[in-house]
């Protein structure tokens, strides 16, 4: 049987990894990683969500997160999911421009959903976040490294802070990213 990590201290630093239903490789598409990026600056602004650390791979998320007094991340973790997979699975609907992949997106989103009573006609992400409570300075360290280093290991580019879609640039580069972060 598989042990589910939760959160357990909501003050703590955490490294979170969520993916896709089946691995489907959806951020490939720049519309579908914007409307991921504009909901985590939501979150930031709305929420309490303190960024660390990120990358956004073609179908999965690495994180470094923590939160605000009084805002518990598996809320935050929980509305986040929620409003991207309603999101992204419209602009699939919707997508007016020739989204070759729409029909079999569709088909395993919404066969994954008819597995899961939770959900009503799709499922976008696994359920799981894979919470991992950040304990020490190395092992902060050792999930920096992993986050930033998934995209030259995947052959997307030679250096880490040469991914637009990471915090690379922030820790390596002194260039500021896409996203606001509270660097450690």
């Amino acid at each position: 049987m598989a042990f589910a990590r939760r959160i357990q201290d909501p003050e703590a630093v955490y490294f979170i990894t969520f993916a896709t239903v089946r691995w489907v490789d959806v951020f490939t598409r720049p519309a579908y990683v914007d409307i991921l990026l504009d909901s985590f600056r939501y979150c930031q602004q709305h929420k309490g969500l303190r960024i660390h650390a990120w990358c956004v791979m073609s179908n999965h998320i690495h994180l470094m997160i923590s939160t605000k007094v009084s805002h518990h991340p598996s809320d935050v973790l929980r509305d986040l999911k929620k409003f991207t997979a309603k999101q992204i699975i419209e602009a699939i609907e919707n997508s007016e421009t020739g989204e070759s992949r729409k029909d079999w997106m569709l088909w395993i989103f919404k066969r994954a959903g008819m597995q899961n009573s939770k959900n009503k006609l799709y499922q976008f992400w696994q359920q799981e976040t894979h919470p991992i409570e950040i304990f020490s300075n190395k092992f902060i360290d050792q999930k920096l490294n992993y986050i930033h280093e998934n995209p030259v290991k995947a052959g997307l580019v030679d250096e880490p802070w040469e991914y637009r879609y990471s915090s690379a640039r922030d820790y390596m580069n002194n260039t500021k990213g896409l996203l606001e972060l509270e660097l450690l």
